[in-house]
């Protein structure tokens, strides 16, 4: 297990990790914080948000300061999963090439994936993704291609519905967090925004940053060793495992919400890949704010980006998603006795 000393020293790496990428992206420190807490979590982050807000800039922003290589793919209709793994062009002699797609070419540097527009690509895509998501490997040219220290980034766009493809709850669970990421509303931030030249140049604004912060090869062990050292007590594994049962059936806590028949609610509770997901990220917020041990406040930090998209609603629900979602994880923080 890891000491105390080095804990508190990675700690500071991800501390400074937050303070760098505000530099680039101002105005969105809990979804920094969230971010920061997926990679040390070693989760991906479906992220959602209006068009130029920054989530590329973002991104960008970790993959600088984690060190390794970024890369990004357009959802279109038309592409296909053999798109994500190769290219086929003409070369300059006429002659017939296969080079590496976006999942191959940048081998294992590669660390920080962004699927734009998820939902705008097929499922056989999504699919493909999936096993890139959950083996960290893709079979390609008779061999087979592993991204050890990568982390994939989808936004899904919620405003137009034409020839778009929603993810399957297999595809959606995959996500360990479901982030927002809000237009700031501060008058400041958007004063900056608009009129300080220095966001208005994304390239200059990444290269100001600084960069290898960590080493994003170690991102897995260090993981591994939060989760060995952070404790969760007796009292907060009965608090989660209540969650878990409230997700499921949340009348049996009493929980009521305005206008929705809560008997036929919930059509799928959280699944134990989703509660495995809260517990890793209840101990990375911990660790974050200074403390090997679990306390309640953690759990409500991150249960609904954690829980949020994991509990699917029935069909005459379902439309409403993101408000009952919103609203349900926080009737279950509100009923369920706090240890």
């Amino acid at each position: 297990m890891a000491s105390e000393n080095d804990l508190e020293h990675w700690r500071r790496d991800a501390l400074r990790i937050e303070d760098a990428v505000a530099q680039a992206v101002i105005g969105q420190a809990e979804t920094i914080r969230l971010i920061t807490v997926a990679l040390f979590a070693r989760g991906h982050v479906l992220l959602e948000g209006g068009v130029g807000v920054g989530k590329t800039t973002l991104l960008r922003a970790f993959a600088r300061v984690t060190g390794g290589d970024f890369e990004r793919v357009e959802g279109t209709i038309d592409l296909m999963p053999g798109d994500l793994v190769y290219h086929t062009f003409v070369d300059a002699d006429g002659k017939p090439r296969i080079d590496p797609g976006p999942l191959l070419r940048h081998g294992e540097r590669l660390t920080t994936f962004f699927f734009n527009e998820i939902n705008r690509s097929r499922p056989q895509v999504q699919s493909l993704l999936l096993r890139a998501m959950a083996e960290r490997t893709v079979s390609a040219f008779g061999r087979e291609y592993r991204f050890p220290h990568m982390t994939v980034f989808a936004d899904r766009n919620r405003v137009e519905k034409e020839e778009t493809f929603e993810l399957a709850s297999a595809a959606r669970d995959r996500f360990l967090f479901e982030l927002n990421m809000p237009t700031p509303v501060l008058p400041a931030v958007r004063r900056a925004l608009v009129f300080d030249p220095m966001f208005h140049d994304a390239e200059t604004l990444i290269e100001r940053i600084p960069s290898a912060i960590v080493d994003p090869t170690r991102l897995n062990a260090i993981g591994t060793e939060i989760q060995r050292s952070v404790t969760v007590s007796p009292s907060i594994e009965s608090y989660l495992l209540n969650i878990w049962e409230a997700t499921e059936a949340p009348q049996r806590f009493g929980i009521e919400i305005d206008g929705v028949d809560m008997e036929r609610l919930v059509l799928v509770g959280a699944s134990p890949r989703g509660m495995s997901a809260l517990a890793r990220a209840v101990r990375v917020i911990a660790w974050l704010d200074g403390r090997l041990h679990v306390v309640p406040e953690d759990v409500h930090a991150v249960l609904l980006p954690a829980l949020g998209h994991r509990i699917f609603f029935t069909p005459v629900y379902e439309l409403r998603r993101h408000e009952l979602a919103e609203e349900l994880t926080t009737m279950i923080v509100r009923k369920i006795a706090v240890p």
